[in-house]
């Protein structure tokens, strides 16, 4: 496998787009839908349909339930217990259908791992900062994280195409940094993670 420019752009918009489905599970398969759409971006043969008309106009829809729930307190938590496998799902679909791999095992277990993977754990994260933000402001601080999480999908999704290089690494580190934070709530504070 020949690992040129134009590969490794394409596998780092793979998991810089996965990323971004930890923030909001449709709002990157929309962007990548419109790229390929736009013909900025074509998707290899089995995830043409992204790009449909019918494709585009569900994930439209979806986009516009996810991110108006996200503003309703307590229904925001309830929609992250399910969008943490959501975005898992969604981040290894975005993953495998732009990593340029020819061997479809090797490019699935790619998209797993580094597409779900990330996303799920972007997913987790910010639903841990949504809980804190619910028990100390009883839900109204809610509104700021959900708009932030809107920010960094949309940004990120657009970003990632633009700079997908660059995204990649910056998630890669959030990961690392997400990561560390979880392992010392862990050892450190068993009692805080009962909240009390």
């Amino acid at each position: 496998m020949n690992w040129d420019v134009q590969t490794f752009s394409a596998a780092a918009l793979g998991i810089a787009l996965a990323a971004c489905c930890g923030f909001r599970v449709f709002v990157p398969m929309l962007v990548a839908g419109l790229a390929g759409r736009f013909e900025l971006f074509h998707f290899s043969e089995s995830f043409v349909w992204l790009s449909s008309m019918p494709a585009l106009i569900a994930l439209g829809i979806a986009t516009v339930f996810e991110i108006a729930g996200y503003y309703i307190p307590f229904i925001d938590n309830i929609l992250d217990t399910i969008a943490a496998p959501l975005a898992a799902v969604a981040g290894t679909l975005l993953a495998t259908s732009v990593i340029p791999i020819d061997n479809d095992w090797m490019r699935w277990i790619i998209g797993i791992v580094a597409g779900g993977g990330g996303a799920g754990l972007i997913a987790s994260g910010t639903g841990l900062l949504r809980l804190l933000s619910s028990k100390t402001t009883l839900g109204t601080g809610n509104n700021v994280v959900a708009t932030g999480e809107n920010a960094a999908a949309i940004g990120g999704s657009v970003l990632s195409f633009l700079i997908p290089v660059i995204m990649a690494v910056l998630f890669v580190l959030f990961f690392i940094w997400i990561i560390k934070k979880m392992i010392r709530k862990m050892r450190g504070h068993p009692s805080a993670a009962q909240g009390h």
